[in-house]
Parts: C-alpha cells; sequence; structure tokens
C-alpha cells in the first residue's frame, strides 16, 4: 500500500523527519549504504587493493547492509502474520522458500565467509533498483510535495520529472536486470566450485550452501530458468562440435545426468504433496 504523500503545508524537516522515522526508511538507507560501499569496494578491487583495511570495510559492510535490508522485510512479514494469526505454509520449509529469508541467509553467510567480490553484484543490482523506487514514492514527494488545493487538501498524484525518469528507468531494465542478476548468481556458483576443487579455506561447506540456494532459486526465478536452458544449450553446442574429443562429451554427459538427478531428488514440492513452484524474478 503506498503511503500518503506528504503534507505541503508542513516544513521541508518535519516531512523529512516523518519519513525517516519510519523501519521502510532504514530499509531504503541499507541499501543506500550497500550501493556506496560496493562502489568503494570496487574501486580497491580495480586497484588489486581488496584486502587493505578500507577494503575488508566495504565488503563487509555491504553484506551487512544486505542482511539488515533484507531482515527489514522477513521482520515486517512475519509481524504482518502475527496480526492476523496466519501461519506459514508447511512450516520451516514454507519460511525458507520465502526469497528473502534466501537472501537474508546469504548476506549472512557472505558476511562471515572469505572474500568473493562477484557475491556483491547480484545484491548491488537490487539494491540500485529499490533505492531508485522508493526514491520515486517516498523521496521525492517529501522535497517536492503535491501543491496542496484551495481547502487545504494536498493533491494526490501530481506528475513530477524526475519521479517519471526514474519510474521509466525502471520499467525499462528491471527484466534485464534480473537476466543479469541470474546469470551472476549462476557464474558466482562456478567461482565458489573452482574454489572448492582448489580446497580453499570453508570452500566445501561454502559450495554446498550456495548450491541449496541456487536450487531454491531455481525453483521459484524463472530468470534463472532461462539462464540455466541458455548455458545449458551453449556448452551442448560447444561439446557437440566436431572434433571435439570423447571424454569431454562424456563428462559433459556425465554433469548433466548428475544436474538431472539432482534436480529430480531436491524437487521440495514432491514431498509436500503440492504443484510446481511459483515462477517469480
Amino acid at each position: 500500500m503506498a503511503p500518503p504523500p506528504p503534507n505541503a503545508n508542513l516544513p521541508l524537516q518535519e516531512r523529512f523527519l516523518a519519513l525517516a522515522q519510519t523501519l521502510q526508511f532504514a530499509w531504503f538507507v541499507g541499501h543506500l549504504t550497500l550501493i556506496l560501499t560496493t562502489s568503494r569496494y570496487a574501486l580497491s578491487w580495480l586497484f588489486m587493493n581488496y584486502y587493505s583495511g578500507m577494503a575488508q570495510f566495504s565488503y563487509r559492510t555491504s553484506f551487512a547492509a544486505a542482511a539488515l535490508t533484507y531482515g527489514i522485510v522477513v521482520y515486517k512479514t512475519q509481524r504482518a502474520r502475527a496480526k492476523t494469526g496466519t501461519k506459514v505454509p508447511n512450516g520451516a520449509l514454507g519460511l525458507l522458500a520465502d526469497e528473502n529469508v534466501q537472501y537474508l541467509a546469504m548476506a549472512l553467510i557472505w558476511l562471515f565467509s572469505p572474500q568473493y567480490p562477484l557475491a556483491l553484484l547480484p545484491y548491488s543490482v537490487y539494491s540500485v533498483f529499490h533505492v531508485a523506487t522508493y526514491s520515486r514514492a517516498n523521496l521525492i514527494p517529501v522535497f517536492n510535495p503535491p501543491p496542496p488545493t484551495a481547502d487545504g487538501v494536498t493533491r494526490p498524484k501530481v506528475s513530477n520529472p524526475l519521479a517519471d525518469k526514474i519510474g521509466n528507468f525502471v520499467k525499462e531494465y528491471y527484466d534485464f536486470s534480473m537476466t543479469v542478476v541470474a546469470y551472476l548468481e549462476i557464474a558466482l556458483w562456478v567461482r565458489v566450485l573452482l574454489s572448492a576443487i582448489l580446497f580453499q579455506r570453508r570452500s566445501w561447506v561454502l559450495l554446498g550452501l550456495y548450491t541449496i540456494f541456487i536450487r531454491a532459486r531455481y525453483a521459484q526465478s524463472s530468470h534463472v530458468q532461462s539462464a540455466f536452458a541458455h548455458v545449458t544449450a551453449r556448452a551442448d553446442h560447444f561439446v557437440g562440435a566436431q572434433g571435439t574429443p570423447p571424454q569431454l562429451k562424456q563428462a559433459w554427459d556425465v554433469i548433466k545426468n548428475i544436474g538431472s538427478k539432482f534436480h529430480d531428488i531436491t524437487e521440495v514440492n514432491k514431498y509436500l504433496g503440492a504443484g510446481p513452484a511459483k515462477k517469480t524474478s
């Protein structure tokens, strides 16, 4: 539900303070912090200075901010359920099926794991759109509220050029960005797999946890499903090319067979007697 438009008769300071005292504003600050600290870490990474004090601070702060934002969403969801007396369908499994819980869990895992810079990117993409949407719906009306009518009542909606540009940006690039996030998450899984093969610190535990996360995302996200299908098709084309060693073809067939069996075994809905998972972004 959209908040009521700010009262144009109130001073700017009062309008802003009223907004800043909400839990949703803390959510916005968390996403904005994530964008800023990720940008700062990116500078350190570009100059290959990613283990400096500032780089490590920026990296850890980014995931702390991510945990805060998703924690707020989960808290508000559970509080709303408590008020209405609604229980989570399928208990703990139903709670874990919430993508906000999944991203909260992974943010905490990344926060206390060795650095994987690629892990910052999906959260950053989400944060860009969250900050843009919040600014359009909440911040801009505070600084530029719709003028009151003759009877002193604020008009509910007045077009704002900046808000319109933000809205067009979100509408034009959101779907494409979700596709980018899907490929980033697949690339990150490959990165963690390589770390596990090289027996890097805590990599096998991280691989198991992130595999569970990716499996959950595959069940819920049409973008992740499309990305996996595209990657598989490209790999099939590459392996099926003339001159490809038979050993490579056999290895790829084994990998696909393992992936298919893993998918079937971990299909939670068949154990719960439920239908296919609802597909989201």
